[in-house]
């Protein structure tokens, strides 16, 4: 079920499934992320010219795209993107995070196709399927990274895109990301359980370039993650 996945890092968010959707709860700082998460996907898009001309400026700039949202756990991201119009499939290791995320999709009308897997597993059944794949905050949790690669591009349609957020191997994001937030902050703030994140998982932006134009991706936007993260922590 895990395949290139770290059972260390599922079982942690896992601990946060029933506040997932608690806006003052434990995945408080994902949901802060959505207002940097959405518009690198929806421009990203616009940018690549994969949004129709008379899209771009709807209120579902993303209407007729299909997206993967690899990780979903609850939703939070999955739901943003198909407010904005995209066909989402959310898929996560985690039955639990699924099952909320099902539930909550119901609950306010939305059609999302929800699935417990691996993107391994996955993408054996859905080759060439996206036109956009996102994992946000994943390939950090994850162990045989080019593996991981390789499934999220045999999902991709030809000429697809995809999107990667995740902390950097750093000495700031062993200090800030992992003790801070995992042990100082999180007695104040309730941020994320210890151990969620493990330095050694961590890759460096251009390790993670490299992966990704050794798939012939090419690289058209990045961002810092030190913005990134700042902005998750403190966004409240």
């Amino acid at each position: 079920m895990f395949s290139s996945r770290t059972t260390h890092e599922v079982l942690p968010f896992g601990e946060l499934i029933d506040d997932w959707w608690n806006l003052q709860g434990p995945a408080k700082p994902l949901h802060a992320m959505n207002n940097l998460r959405v518009p690198l996907v929806k421009n990203g898009l616009i940018n690549q010219g994969a949004v129709s001309k008379e899209n771009i400026n709807s209120s579902k700039p993303l209407e007729g795209l299909s997206i993967l949202d690899v990780g979903c756990g609850g939703g939070i991201l999955s739901e943003a993107l198909a407010l904005l119009g995209a066909k989402v499939t959310g898929i996560d290791s985690h039955p639990k995070a699924i099952e909320l995320a099902k539930y909550h999709a119901q609950q306010n009308n939305l059609s999302i196709d929800y699935c417990s897997s691996s993107i391994e597993e996955y993408a054996r059944k859905n080759l060439e399927k996206f036109d956009a794949v996102v994992a946000s905050e994943v390939i950090e949790h994850v162990t045989d990274k080019v593996q991981f690669i390789e499934a999220c591009e045999k999902s991709l349609k030809p000429a697809g895109s995809i999107f990667l957020t995740t902390l950097s191997k750093t000495i700031f994001t062993k200090i800030i990301a992992i003790y801070l937030t995992e042990n100082v902050f999180n007695k104040v703030f309730d941020l994320l359980p210890k151990g969620t994140h493990q330095i050694g998982d961590c890759i460096k932006p251009e390790q993670l370039q490299k992966l990704l134009e050794n798939r012939n991706f090419v690289l058209y936007s990045f961002a810092v993650e030190l913005i990134i993260f700042l902005y998750r922590l403190f966004a409240y």
